[in-house]
């Protein structure tokens, strides 16, 4: 298919239609020339239409967008392929044997950027204690270390399945991983921390938010303390990101409990004497520091200070 100077409109129904048979094959504007340009505008081989574009469309039609071919005359061929059908990467459980081992959040790179953002905003002190709420396997306690250098933290987490938090104990090995509902939640023993995260926890099935984040601030927060809530904004299929959170028996994402329910914990922490800040695209989160705390600068310095990688293959 080729298009110069056709709208948006025309162009994905006729994408939709040619992905039936698998694959879609589009000869487009190279995007490269028109940078600056905004979607639509005229560019020096027609209708400028960025790579996010092609990306976007890609998700919205369930398909994965592959290397692009540079053609003659300022142009390039745009590859789609249809995800193949199978369940989401969770539908087995959260075991360390099941599909969802293989998914690292730190990998998303608005995650990664937001979750460093959002640790330095809480800026546990030294010596302080986290409690990873549904931890897992731990990956995302590898961000704690690169968000607070040098910072030297008890880490304590808590997950239903035994086999994450085998995983979880064997990465993090000077952490504390005890097996615990989070609805027997406060339990005395445990103490208080100056970090609770909770990452896409608080929409599990039979976890009530208000009562879950009422107990953690009467009976697990210091004084100094702040959470950092997570709600999955995206579904993982066939190795990608796809943008949006799911509703049952929808066809196509709904964003409506996902914003009653950040609106919800947003309101409830604020109310309660806590500065609140919702960031993320794929996750968003919530993060509650005291209201009286001074409000963090400088948040990206820290990747300032990470050593550059050295490319693979590069001298």
């Amino acid at each position: 298919m080729t298009f110069t100077h056709e709208p948006l409109s025309e162009i994905v129904p006729a994408v939709r239609a040619a992905l039936r048979d698998g694959e879609a094959a589009l000869d487009v504007p190279d995007p490269d020339l028109g940078l600056g340009l905004y979607a639509g505008e005229t560019g020096p081989a027609g209708t400028h239409r960025p790579w996010a574009v092609w990306a976007d469309l890609a998700d919205l039609l369930g398909a994965h967008l592959l290397t692009p071919e540079r053609l003659p005359g300022g142009r390039v061929r745009v590859r789609l392929r249809s995800r193949p059908p199978g369940p989401d990467p969770d539908a087995a459980g959260y075991g360390a044997g099941g599909d969802w081992a293989r998914v690292d959040k730190l990998e998303d790179p608005v995650f990664l950027h937001t979750f460093v953002e959002a640790l330095r905003r809480v800026d546990p002190p030294p010596g302080g204690r986290v409690l990873a709420l549904g931890v897992n396997a731990g990956r995302e306690l590898d961000a704690l270390a690169l968000a607070l250098p040098g910072r030297v933290l008890e880490v304590v987490g808590v997950d239903l399945d035994a086999s994450a938090l085998a995983a979880a104990s064997a990465r993090h090995p000077q952490g504390t991983f005890v097996p615990l509902d989070v609805n027997e939640l406060p339990r005395p023993e445990l103490g208080r921390f100056d970090l609770v995260l909770a990452l896409s926890l608080l929409q599990s099935p039979g976890v009530r938010q208000d009562v879950l984040l009422a107990t953690l601030r009467r009976y697990h927060l210091t004084p100094g303390g702040g959470l950092i809530l997570g709600y999955p904004n995206a579904r993982y299929r066939a190795g990608e990101l796809s943008y949006g959170a799911r509703m049952r028996n929808f066809a196509r994402p709904d964003l409506s409990l996902l914003a009653a329910d950040v609106s919800a914990a947003r309101r409830g922490l604020h109310g309660r004497g806590f500065k609140v800040f919702v960031t993320g695209k794929y996750e968003v989160l919530v993060t509650a520091i005291p209201a009286g705390a001074s409000t963090p600068t400088g948040l990206e310095a820290v990747w300032d200070s990470v050593p550059a990688t050295t490319p693979t293959g590069t001298a």
